[in-house]
C-alpha cells in the first residue's frame, strides 16, 4: 500500500508520503473546505456588496450576519478531519474577519452609573401573560418605558398596571410611552403606512429636556416567491430618519421595534445618525427576537447628541415573542 501511494505521488509530481502512511497535514487535500472558508470571509467582509435588488438578499444577510461565525468551527472541524493544511489555513480568514466585525461586542463595555434608564418592549398583540409583562416593566428600574404593538383593548390594562410607578403617559395608535418624568409636546410621526405606529414626545428629566421617539416599523417576511419583503419597512425607516434629522432638541433617544438590525443597510437613514446603546455599552450581541431563542436584535435603543450610554441589558422573556431591552444614560 505504501509503495502504491509512493507511485501515485510520483505520478502527480508530489513528494511521496512518509513510510508510516499519510502525512498529518497534507496541502493537497481540503480545497473545497478552503473555498467555503474564503466564501464565508468574503460574505462577512463584503456584505454591503450583496445586492438588494433580488429579494432584498443583502438585508437578509445583514440581519443574521453574526451567525455566519458558526461556519468557522464547522469548517475547522472538517479541516482537521481531512488533515488539510490548506483548509486549516483558509479557516483563519473568516475567523479574523468575524472578530474584526464583532469581537468588540463580546466584552462588557458598561461605563458606570447613569442618570436615567430607558426601556423598550414590543409587548405583542397576542401576549399570553400581560400580568407577567406588567411585573417585568414595573420591576425593571427604568424611568422611561416605550411599548409597541399595544392593542386598543390592552391600552387600559397597561395604563392601569403602570400608573403607580409611571404617572405620565402618552399613547398614539399602537405605541405608547410611560414615564416617571413629565411628558409634553406629543405629536405623531408619519412613517408612511397609513396608521399611527410612531410619535415624538418631549420628556423633562431632572437633568434637562429629552426628545423621545417611539416607533414600530413595519414587519418583514421571508417568502419563497419574493424573498425578504422589506419594502414598506424601508420607506418607513427613511421617513423616521428624516423626522429625527429635523429634530430641534439636541438630545434625542429612539425606542422601538425597528424590525431590523444595526447591520441592515436599509436602516441607514436612522442608524447613520444615531448611536446604539448595545454597541456602545452592552455585553454581547443583545439579541431580542424571537424571545424563546433570540437570533437578532431588532428592538433598538438609539441616541443622538451628547448622551452617554453607560449600560445596556436584555431582560428575561415574558408573554411576548420579543424580549424587552433597557439602556442607562448619562445626560
Amino acid at each position: 500500500m505504501v509503495q502504491a501511494d509512493e507511485a501515485v505521488a510520483a505520478a502527480d509530481g508530489a513528494p511521496a508520503p512518509p513510510a508510516g502512511g499519510r502525512r498529518w497535514l497534507d496541502p493537497r487535500r481540503g480545497w473545497v473546505t478552503a473555498g467555503l472558508a474564503v466564501l464565508t470571509a468574503l460574505l462577512l467582509a463584503c456584505h454591503a456588496l450583496v445586492p438588494n435588488r433580488w429579494g432584498n438578499l443583502g438585508s437578509l444577510l445583514e440581519t443574521f450576519l453574526p451567525w455566519l461565525g458558526l461556519a468557522v468551527p464547522v469548517l475547522l472541524a472538517v479541516g482537521l478531519w481531512r488533515r488539510s493544511a490548506t483548509a486549516l489555513t483558509a479557516v483563519l480568514l473568516p475567523a479574523i474577519v468575524w472578530l474584526n466585525l464583532f469581537g468588540g461586542l463580546l466584552t462588557d463595555k458598561g461605563g458606570g452609573r447613569g442618570d436615567f434608564t430607558v426601556l423598550t418592549h414590543n409587548v405583542a398583540a397576542a401576549n399570553s401573560d400581560t400580568a407577567g409583562t406588567l411585573k417585568l416593566l414595573n420591576g425593571s428600574g427604568a424611568e422611561i418605558v416605550a411599548l409597541e404593538e399595544i392593542t386598543p383593548g390592552a391600552v387600559a390594562t397597561y395604563t392601569a398596571g403602570l400608573a403607580a410607578r409611571y404617572p405620565y403617559h402618552a399613547v398614539r395608535g399602537t405605541v405608547g410611552l410611560w414615564s416617571t418624568y413629565p411628558i409634553g409636546d406629543v405629536h405623531e410621526v408619519d412613517i408612511k403606512i397609513g396608521w399611527t405606529r410612531a410619535f415624538r414626545a418631549e420628556v423633562t428629566t431632572p437633568q434637562g429636556p429629552l426628545a423621545v421617539y417611539v416607533a414600530h416599523l413595519p414587519s418583514v417576511r421571508v417568502k419563497s416567491e419574493s424573498g425578504f419583503t422589506a419594502g414598506r419597512r424601508d420607506h418607513s425607516a427613511q421617513a423616521l430618519g428624516d423626522a429625527i434629522e429635523a429634530e430641534q432638541l439636541k438630545k434625542v433617544i429612539l425606542l422601538g421595534d425597528l424590525n431590523g438590525t444595526m447591520n441592515d443597510r436599509s436602516l441607514a437613514p436612522i442608524t447613520s445618525q444615531m448611536r446604539s446603546a448595545q454597541g456602545a455599552a452592552g455585553d454581547g450581541f443583545g439579541f431580542s427576537w424571537p424571545a424563546g431563542f433570540p437570533m437578532a436584535r431588532i428592538d433598538q435603543i438609539l441616541s443622538k447628541g451628547k448622551l452617554t450610554p453607560t449600560d445596556s441589558q436584555v431582560l428575561s422573556s415574558d408573554g411576548s415573542d420579543h424580549r424587552a431591552v433597557t439602556a442607562t444614560y448619562r445626560y
